[in-house]
């Protein structure tokens, strides 16, 4: 089925977020975790109970690999507010395949909205890009967390993410690194307030209560992250979409 030990046989990177507040990266080579091959199955065989499709990838070079095979120059691709698909260098090979690239992180990259209208040269806005997003042919994010029972844990700011996930575009692909896999929604949630949430906000710079002690309290400043959660028990019924379960540790 999965041989995790054999494929994945280097060191890795997962970011914690640690008590008194200090953000570090552990090293962890996953491929001398005994128990982390189960967990990836157990992982995987519950999503596709869940009705979503899955792949494996040992590596992020492979994921990537298997998102451009599905993409064919034109098409229009919807990144999400996703570390994880930076992270691959999914931007910047999808453009250079001549995709039709939908970032609104990224003024730098061409990206036609509607009737070739470039953002950044035409007037289109990321609240445009945004909004695109939601009717393109495919759309990459990840999630926060993945638990063992095959629900996915998602949390926005805006909540063009979690929209675009739920319904809408084509296809899905949502790339996810295995320290993501959680036992259940009670752990995801605390990843989501320990590790996930304070991540984001210190990589912005943002002056927030999470960046400063390492964990979310429910804050109420203006400009808290934390405002959207979803929860994908099973595939919605009108979506497609695709969990790649990465064998490294990447993203937040």
């Amino acid at each position: 089925m999965i041989s995790f030990g054999q494929e994945c046989a280097h060191t890795l990177i997962c970011s914690r977020a640690l008590k008194r507040g200090s953000l570090v990266k552990e090293q962890k080579d996953w491929s001398k975790d005994e128990m982390l091959e189960g967990r990836v199955a157990r992982t995987l065989r519950a999503l596709e109970k869940n009705e979503f499709q899955t792949s494996f990838i040992p590596d992020g070079a492979g994921a990537k690999d298997l998102v451009l095979q599905s993409v064919r120059p034109g098409m229009r691709v919807g990144v999400g507010g996703s570390r994880t698909v930076r992270d691959l260098g999914l931007p910047e090979a999808l453009q250079a395949k001549g995709a039709v690239l939908l970032d609104h992180w990224d003024e730098s990259l061409t990206c036609v909205v509607d009737k070739g209208m470039p953002w950044g040269t035409k007037g289109a806005s990321p609240f445009d890009v945004r909004k695109a997003q939601l009717t393109c042919d495919v759309f990459l994010a990840s999630v926060n967390a993945v638990t063992e029972k095959g629900e996915l844990v998602s949390r926005d700011g805006i909540g063009n993410r979690v929209g675009a996930t739920t319904f809408g575009p084509s296809k899905v692909f949502l790339l996810v690194g295995v320290q993501k896999i959680v036992e259940d929604l009670h752990a995801a949630f605390r990843r989501l307030r320990e590790v996930a949430g304070p991540l984001r906000a210190r990589s912005l710079n943002l002056d927030l209560p999470c960046v400063k002690g390492g964990v979310c309290v429910d804050c109420d400043r203006p400009e808290r992250l934390c405002r959207a959660t979803l929860i994908l028990h099973k595939r919605p019924l009108l979506s497609d979409i695709t969990v790649i379960l990465i064998g490294q540790s990447i993203g937040y």
